[in-house]
Protein backbone atom coordinates (compact mmCIF):
# COMPACT_ATOMS: atom_id res chain seq x y z
CA UNK A 1 0.00 0.00 0.00
CA UNK A 2 1.14 3.24 -0.47
CA UNK A 3 2.47 5.21 2.69
CA UNK A 4 0.88 8.56 2.71
CA UNK A 5 1.41 11.23 5.04
CA UNK A 6 -0.78 14.12 6.71
CA UNK A 7 -1.43 15.95 3.17
CA UNK A 8 -3.27 19.19 3.54
CA UNK A 9 -6.07 20.17 1.72
CA UNK A 10 -5.19 20.63 -2.14
CA UNK A 11 -6.05 23.18 -4.90
CA UNK A 12 -7.46 21.48 -7.78
CA UNK A 13 -4.51 19.26 -7.64
CA UNK A 14 -2.98 17.89 -10.92
CA UNK A 15 -0.77 15.05 -10.93
CA UNK A 16 2.21 14.74 -13.40
CA UNK A 17 3.99 10.98 -14.05
CA UNK A 18 7.07 9.55 -15.31
CA UNK A 19 8.88 6.58 -14.93
CA UNK A 20 12.88 5.41 -15.33
CA UNK A 21 12.53 2.48 -17.48
CA UNK A 22 11.76 1.64 -20.55
CA UNK A 23 9.30 4.38 -21.14
CA UNK A 24 12.18 6.75 -20.49
CA UNK A 25 14.30 7.53 -23.54
CA UNK A 26 17.48 9.45 -22.76
CA UNK A 27 16.05 10.38 -19.32
CA UNK A 28 13.97 13.09 -20.50
CA UNK A 29 10.44 12.43 -19.42
CA UNK A 30 11.91 11.14 -15.56
CA UNK A 31 14.64 14.24 -16.03
CA UNK A 32 11.23 16.60 -16.14
CA UNK A 33 10.16 15.37 -13.29
CA UNK A 34 12.75 16.42 -11.18
CA UNK A 35 13.51 19.67 -12.49
CA UNK A 36 9.60 20.54 -11.18
CA UNK A 37 10.74 19.28 -7.84
CA UNK A 38 13.41 21.33 -7.93
CA UNK A 39 11.97 24.55 -9.13
CA UNK A 40 9.05 23.89 -7.46
CA UNK A 41 10.28 22.69 -3.85
CA UNK A 42 8.56 20.02 -3.99
CA UNK A 43 8.61 17.54 -0.87
CA UNK A 44 7.78 13.96 -0.55
CA UNK A 45 4.31 12.89 1.16
CA UNK A 46 3.76 9.26 -0.11
CA UNK A 47 5.82 6.14 -1.61
CA UNK A 48 4.63 3.04 -3.00
CA UNK A 49 6.26 -0.59 -0.78
CA UNK A 50 8.99 -1.78 -2.81
CA UNK A 51 7.95 -4.94 -1.40
CA UNK A 52 5.01 -5.34 -3.74
CA UNK A 53 5.94 -3.65 -6.64
CA UNK A 54 9.84 -4.47 -7.47
CA UNK A 55 12.46 -7.36 -8.16
CA UNK A 56 15.82 -6.32 -6.72
CA UNK A 57 17.83 -8.18 -8.57
CA UNK A 58 16.47 -5.78 -11.13
CA UNK A 59 16.88 -2.67 -9.93
CA UNK A 60 19.11 -3.16 -6.78
CA UNK A 61 18.93 -1.04 -3.67
CA UNK A 62 21.81 1.37 -2.96
CA UNK A 63 23.64 2.17 0.22
CA UNK A 64 25.16 5.25 0.77
CA UNK A 65 25.21 8.30 3.46
CA UNK A 66 21.71 9.75 3.73
CA UNK A 67 21.60 12.98 6.52
CA UNK A 68 24.50 11.97 8.17
CA UNK A 69 23.98 8.19 8.14
CA UNK A 70 24.93 4.84 6.05
CA UNK A 71 21.79 3.78 5.25
CA UNK A 72 20.60 1.48 2.01
CA UNK A 73 18.01 3.28 -0.47
CA UNK A 74 15.36 1.10 -1.98
CA UNK A 75 13.76 1.30 -5.52
CA UNK A 76 10.51 3.22 -4.78
CA UNK A 77 7.80 5.46 -6.18
CA UNK A 78 6.98 8.11 -4.86
CA UNK A 79 4.99 10.85 -4.66
CA UNK A 80 5.64 14.57 -4.01
CA UNK A 81 3.70 17.46 -3.87
CA UNK A 82 4.43 21.05 -4.93
CA UNK A 83 1.86 23.96 -3.76
CA UNK A 84 4.46 26.56 -4.80
CA UNK A 85 3.42 26.34 -8.68
CA UNK A 86 2.89 30.13 -9.67
CA UNK A 87 -0.99 28.77 -10.96
CA UNK A 88 -4.16 27.69 -9.55
CA UNK A 89 -3.22 24.41 -9.05
CA UNK A 90 -1.30 21.68 -6.71
CA UNK A 91 0.67 19.29 -8.31
CA UNK A 92 1.60 15.84 -7.13
CA UNK A 93 4.19 14.27 -8.88
CA UNK A 94 4.53 10.65 -9.63
CA UNK A 95 8.62 10.10 -9.54
CA UNK A 96 9.82 6.50 -9.46
CA UNK A 97 11.40 3.27 -11.74
CA UNK A 98 8.78 1.11 -13.63
CA UNK A 99 7.54 -2.06 -11.52
CA UNK A 100 9.17 -5.19 -12.19
CA UNK A 101 5.24 -6.99 -11.41
CA UNK A 102 2.24 -6.57 -10.31
CA UNK A 103 1.47 -3.67 -12.80
CA UNK A 104 -2.69 -3.37 -12.58
CA UNK A 105 -2.50 -3.30 -8.50
CA UNK A 106 -0.06 -0.67 -8.75
CA UNK A 107 -1.61 1.54 -10.99
CA UNK A 108 -5.28 0.87 -8.75
CA UNK A 109 -2.81 2.27 -6.00
CA UNK A 110 -1.97 5.52 -7.64
CA UNK A 111 -5.25 6.12 -8.82
CA UNK A 112 -6.96 5.61 -5.52
CA UNK A 113 -4.51 8.22 -4.35
CA UNK A 114 -5.75 10.40 -7.07
CA UNK A 115 -9.33 10.34 -7.00
CA UNK A 116 -8.62 10.60 -2.54
CA UNK A 117 -7.59 13.80 -3.44
CA UNK A 118 -10.24 14.78 -5.91
CA UNK A 119 -7.29 15.49 -8.83
CA UNK A 120 -8.60 17.19 -11.88
CA UNK A 121 -6.38 15.90 -14.40
CA UNK A 122 -3.56 13.27 -14.84
CA UNK A 123 -0.30 13.94 -17.23
CA UNK A 124 1.76 11.28 -18.12
CA UNK A 125 5.34 12.04 -19.26
CA UNK A 126 7.04 9.57 -21.66
CA UNK A 127 10.26 9.16 -24.07
CA UNK A 128 10.64 6.94 -27.23
CA UNK A 129 13.52 6.43 -29.16
CA UNK A 130 12.68 7.45 -32.62
CA UNK A 131 14.34 8.16 -36.22
CA UNK A 132 14.57 12.26 -35.67
CA UNK A 133 17.39 14.10 -36.43
CA UNK A 134 19.11 15.50 -33.06
CA UNK A 135 19.69 19.12 -35.44
CA UNK A 136 15.73 19.79 -35.19
CA UNK A 137 13.88 20.66 -32.35
CA UNK A 138 12.23 17.25 -30.05
CA UNK A 139 9.01 16.43 -31.45
CA UNK A 140 6.42 15.98 -29.06
CA UNK A 141 3.03 14.51 -29.38
CA UNK A 142 0.31 14.68 -26.76
CA UNK A 143 -2.93 12.75 -26.73
CA UNK A 144 -6.36 11.75 -24.74
CA UNK A 145 -8.83 9.45 -25.02
CA UNK A 146 -11.90 11.37 -23.66
CA UNK A 147 -13.25 13.62 -26.54
CA UNK A 148 -14.15 16.47 -24.23
CA UNK A 149 -9.77 16.58 -23.68
CA UNK A 150 -8.98 16.43 -27.29
CA UNK A 151 -11.21 19.44 -28.28
CA UNK A 152 -10.39 21.25 -24.95
CA UNK A 153 -6.74 21.19 -25.56
CA UNK A 154 -6.09 21.06 -28.81
CA UNK A 155 -5.17 17.31 -28.78
CA UNK A 156 -5.46 14.08 -31.50
CA UNK A 157 -6.50 10.67 -30.40
CA UNK A 158 -3.81 8.07 -29.46
CA UNK A 159 -3.74 5.83 -32.47
CA UNK A 160 -0.72 3.67 -31.30
CA UNK A 161 -0.70 -0.37 -31.42
CA UNK A 162 1.71 -2.21 -29.93
CA UNK A 163 3.71 -3.25 -26.73
CA UNK A 164 3.44 -0.67 -24.15
CA UNK A 165 4.94 0.26 -20.25
CA UNK A 166 3.51 1.31 -17.20
CA UNK A 167 2.20 4.70 -18.41
CA UNK A 168 -0.03 3.00 -20.95
CA UNK A 169 -1.51 1.02 -18.30
CA UNK A 170 -1.68 3.58 -16.66
CA UNK A 171 -3.45 6.25 -18.37
CA UNK A 172 -5.82 3.75 -19.89
CA UNK A 173 -6.65 2.80 -16.11
CA UNK A 174 -7.47 6.52 -15.88
CA UNK A 175 -9.93 6.58 -18.78
CA UNK A 176 -11.30 3.41 -17.23
CA UNK A 177 -11.93 5.62 -13.62
CA UNK A 178 -12.77 8.49 -15.49
CA UNK A 179 -10.12 10.57 -14.22
CA UNK A 180 -9.16 13.07 -16.99
CA UNK A 181 -6.04 12.11 -18.31
CA UNK A 182 -3.29 13.58 -21.05
CA UNK A 183 -0.35 11.76 -22.44
CA UNK A 184 2.52 13.81 -23.60
CA UNK A 185 5.59 11.80 -25.55
CA UNK A 186 9.30 13.35 -26.89
CA UNK A 187 11.25 11.70 -29.68
CA UNK A 188 14.51 11.35 -28.79
CA UNK A 189 17.21 10.49 -31.63
CA UNK A 190 18.12 6.71 -31.44
CA UNK A 191 21.55 7.10 -32.30
CA UNK A 192 21.89 9.52 -29.46
CA UNK A 193 19.50 8.26 -26.91
CA UNK A 194 22.33 5.84 -24.60
CA UNK A 195 22.83 9.16 -22.24
CA UNK A 196 20.87 11.97 -20.76
CA UNK A 197 19.33 14.22 -23.19
CA UNK A 198 18.96 17.56 -21.98
CA UNK A 199 17.49 18.26 -25.37
CA UNK A 200 14.43 16.38 -25.05
CA UNK A 201 14.10 17.21 -21.89
CA UNK A 202 13.37 20.81 -22.36
CA UNK A 203 11.20 19.56 -25.18
CA UNK A 204 8.54 18.03 -22.75
CA UNK A 205 8.79 20.73 -20.49
CA UNK A 206 7.61 23.36 -23.22
CA UNK A 207 4.98 21.00 -23.93
CA UNK A 208 4.05 20.67 -20.37
CA UNK A 209 3.85 24.44 -20.14
CA UNK A 210 1.54 24.69 -23.09
CA UNK A 211 -0.54 22.61 -21.83
CA UNK A 212 -0.92 23.34 -18.24
CA UNK A 213 -0.41 27.23 -19.80
CA UNK A 214 1.89 28.18 -17.14
CA UNK A 215 5.79 29.69 -17.06
CA UNK A 216 8.40 27.34 -15.65
CA UNK A 217 12.07 28.54 -14.86
CA UNK A 218 14.38 26.44 -17.22
CA UNK A 219 17.69 27.06 -15.13
CA UNK A 220 20.12 25.46 -17.09
CA UNK A 221 18.51 23.14 -19.86
CA UNK A 222 18.73 25.73 -22.24
CA UNK A 223 22.66 25.54 -21.41
CA UNK A 224 22.97 21.58 -21.16
CA UNK A 225 20.67 21.40 -24.86
CA UNK A 226 23.24 23.09 -27.02
CA UNK A 227 26.36 21.02 -25.31
CA UNK A 228 24.50 18.01 -25.63
CA UNK A 229 24.01 18.98 -29.33
CA UNK A 230 27.85 20.04 -29.95
CA UNK A 231 28.69 16.40 -28.43
CA UNK A 232 26.34 14.60 -30.90
CA UNK A 233 27.90 16.79 -33.66
CA UNK A 234 30.88 15.38 -32.84
CA UNK A 235 29.80 11.99 -32.88
CA UNK A 236 28.07 12.53 -36.03
CA UNK A 237 30.97 14.28 -37.41
CA UNK A 238 33.26 11.03 -36.62
CA UNK A 239 30.84 8.37 -38.13
CA UNK A 240 30.56 8.82 -42.53
CA UNK A 241 27.72 6.66 -41.71
CA UNK A 242 25.84 7.97 -39.06
CA UNK A 243 26.32 11.66 -40.63
CA UNK A 244 24.84 10.30 -44.08
CA UNK A 245 21.71 8.70 -41.43
CA UNK A 246 21.73 12.23 -39.85
CA UNK A 247 21.17 13.95 -43.17
CA UNK A 248 19.20 11.67 -44.53
CA UNK A 249 16.37 12.03 -41.44
CA UNK A 250 17.15 15.85 -41.64
CA UNK A 251 15.42 15.95 -45.07
CA UNK A 252 12.92 13.57 -44.14
CA UNK A 253 11.95 16.09 -41.24
CA UNK A 254 11.96 19.39 -43.55
CA UNK A 255 10.23 17.73 -46.33
CA UNK A 256 7.68 16.73 -43.19
CA UNK A 257 7.28 20.30 -42.55
CA UNK A 258 6.16 21.44 -45.46
CA UNK A 259 2.85 22.54 -46.43
CA UNK A 260 2.40 19.87 -49.38
CA UNK A 261 4.46 17.09 -47.36
CA UNK A 262 2.81 13.46 -47.40
CA UNK A 263 3.45 10.08 -46.04
CA UNK A 264 4.47 9.02 -49.61
CA UNK A 265 7.29 12.28 -50.09
CA UNK A 266 9.05 11.35 -46.51
CA UNK A 267 9.37 7.56 -47.36
CA UNK A 268 10.51 9.17 -51.12
CA UNK A 269 13.31 10.86 -49.05
CA UNK A 270 14.39 7.39 -47.16
CA UNK A 271 14.35 5.35 -50.41
CA UNK A 272 16.65 8.05 -52.23
CA UNK A 273 18.89 7.49 -48.53
CA UNK A 274 18.68 4.03 -49.42
CA UNK A 275 19.57 4.01 -52.51
CA UNK A 276 22.54 5.94 -52.09
CA UNK A 277 23.84 3.74 -49.46
CA UNK A 278 23.36 0.48 -51.92
CA UNK A 279 25.27 2.30 -54.61
CA UNK A 280 27.76 3.45 -52.79
CA UNK A 281 28.33 -0.04 -51.18
CA UNK A 282 28.58 -1.57 -54.62
CA UNK A 283 31.02 0.85 -55.91
CA UNK A 284 32.68 0.12 -52.57
CA UNK A 285 32.67 -3.48 -53.34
Amino acid sequence: MIEVEDLPELRRPIVVAAFEGWNDAGEAASSVIAHLADVWGAEAVAAVDPEDYYDFQVNRPRVGPHEGIRRITWPTTRILLARDTGFDHDVLLVQGIEPSMRWRAFVIELLTLAHEVDAELLVCLGALLADVPHTRPCPVFTTAEDPELIERYGLEESTYEGHTGILGVLADAAHQSDLPCVSSWVSVPHYAGGHNSPKATLALLNALESLLDLALPHGDLEDLSRAWERGVDELAGSDEEIGEYVQALESAQDTADRPEASGDAIAAEFERYLRRRGNDQQQGG
